[in-house]
């Protein structure tokens, strides 16, 4: 294989086949995909904090070295791989998009870091976010804004917009990612690609000792992909006292499965509770076909719960957990003054929450749990929308209205996603085609606590049928 352009259109389970056997150097993959971001990345601004070349083909050539001497890392030997710009990786900055953080260098790895140099790739570089990753539209005052790898003109979502649209203009072969609010499934859904929030624990996270709300979780351009990074990532580690002690080795295994009779639950927009752009219902009744055409059962589902103290439980929640992250910087005059006003309301909004608040919070969310484990008890899987809107305009911070509704946060506008993170489960987006302008939408489809696997399935499953992230690249790479 001497293209360089065959290089970056390979899977990532096919790269690593191919890098294996030799019949591609680490060397030509970390020029190739060198070479793409060089031509492409100027003008979406997914990749930051790039490395230098030299270091970047010297440690190459070191993996090349290792194999011909008959050392190999692992399934990602000689990967080129970017950071998102929300976890350390030693030596690079992490910024998280702030000025207050611009010359902040990782001297360790997170978890799921470590594991993936472990696991053989080279660190090239981070992925762009919004500010602390406050927000599904990845810009920030430092690198600027990311833009949709479809027509370079609108948002890539966010906050795991940089990885997203690195995967689809083919910059990277799997990419990491996180979610809070749906921050795996938005910047997926908007760029073609899968991106999984797995349940929580699966992933270790060392911040505290509580559940997260937020999760890493892997990015591919394929469900086979995104499966074996998340094979990489998962499992037990005593420093995060959370986390699951799964076999992570699992969901390396074959996804192929029979699912003649499962039921699938359509939510849809919550019985009309959630507005959504023209064009994204049908768009996303559409694609309930797919699941249809692989045997699955449709039906409607509803969620015996009140939406609006969903949104009032996860604003106590949210407002809480961002205060305890930032408050120290919005203690110091100087520094609350670089902070965007986004992250400005949610500390304040944390500051007026007392411990009854909180504890009434968990109540609900409780509640809404067990009404999702009640729904779970008639339906396999439920489904609905990954974004209320298409991909807009990324000069636009977020979307003041929806069919004539007044967005009054600046992230009303992504509520569909909460009540997964709310759940604790396992939540995959995967494509549902192509809307207003050609721009993608997706689905998420929501799988009871610990059923990742068995998630992974019916997304493979439905990417066989449906095929969106498999035939449909965008429309920059067909003119390199």
């Amino acid at each position: 294989m001497t293209s360089m352009d065959d290089i970056v259109e390979l899977p990532a389970l096919e790269l690593s086949r191919a890098i294996r056997i030799k019949r591609v150097s680490c060397e030509e993959v970390m020029r190739a995909y060198l070479e793409q971001i060089e031509n492409i990345n100027p003008q979406f601004n997914a990749i930051i904090s790039l490395r230098k070349t030299f270091q970047l083909l010297d440690e190459a050539r070191k993996y090349d070295g290792e194999l011909a001497r008959g050392d190999y890392r692992g399934w990602m030997h000689g990967f080129p791989h970017a950071v998102k710009d929300l976890a350390d990786s030693s030596g690079l900055l992490t910024t998280m998009g702030s000025p207050v953080l611009k010359k902040n260098l990782a001297t360790s790895d997170s978890i799921h870091v470590a594991r993936i140099k472990n696991a053989g790739a080279i660190i090239i570089g981070k992925t762009n976010v919004p500010e602390f990753g406050l927000g599904s539209q990845s810009y920030n005052p430092l690198f600027g804004v990311t833009l949709n790898a479809y027509d370079g003109y609108s948002t890539a979502g966010g906050s795991s917009g940089g990885a997203a649209a690195a995967l689809a203009l083919r910059l990277v072969p799997v990419a990491d990612g996180s979610d809070l609010m749906g921050s795996l499934r938005n910047p997926a859904a908007y760029n073609n690609v899968i991106g999984f929030r797995p349940t929580p624990g699966l992933v270790p996270s060392t911040d505290n000792f509580m559940e997260q709300l937020a999760c890493d979780g892997p990015m591919g351009r394929t469900v086979q992909d995104a499966a074996m990074l998340l094979s990489t990532i998962a499992g037990y580690d005593k420093r995060a006292p959370n986390s699951l002690q799964q076999n992570s080795a699992q969901f390396a295994r074959p996804l192929k499965r029979n699912f003649k009779g499962a039921k699938v639950g359509w939510l849809g927009d919550y019985d009309g509770y959630l507005p959504t752009q023209e064009g994204v219902m049908d768009l996303c009744v559409g694609a309930l076909q797919t699941f249809r055409d692989i045997g699955c059962e449709v039906d409607n589902a509803t969620v015996d719960f009140p939406m609006p103290k969903l949104w009032s439980t996860w604003l106590t929640h949210r407002h809480w957990l961002v205060r305890g992250k930032l408050e120290d910087l919005y203690q110091q005059s100087q520094l609350r003054s670089l902070l965007k006003p986004e992250a400005l309301w949610e500390v304040e909004g944390g500051l007026n929450i007392n411990g009854e608040d909180l504890y009434r919070a968990s109540i609900a969310r409780a509640e809404w749990y067990q009404a999702l484990v009640d729904t779970f008890e008639t339906f396999d899987y439920l489904v609905l929308p990954s974004a209320q809107v298409f991909p807009f305009d990324a000069q636009i911070h977020w979307p003041e209205q929806i069919a004539g509704r007044t967005m009054d946060t600046y992230h009303r506008w992504m509520e569909v996603v909460i009540g997964g993170t709310l759940s604790g489960c396992p939540v995959i987006n995967v494509p549902a085609g192509f809307g207003r302008d050609k721009l993608p939408m997706g689905l998420q489809i929501i799988g009871p606590r610990h059923s990742d696997f068995a998630l992974l399935q019916i997304a493979y499953a439905y990417q066989q049928a449906s095929r969106w992230n498999l035939e449909h690249r965008p429309p920059v790479l067909e003119h390199l």
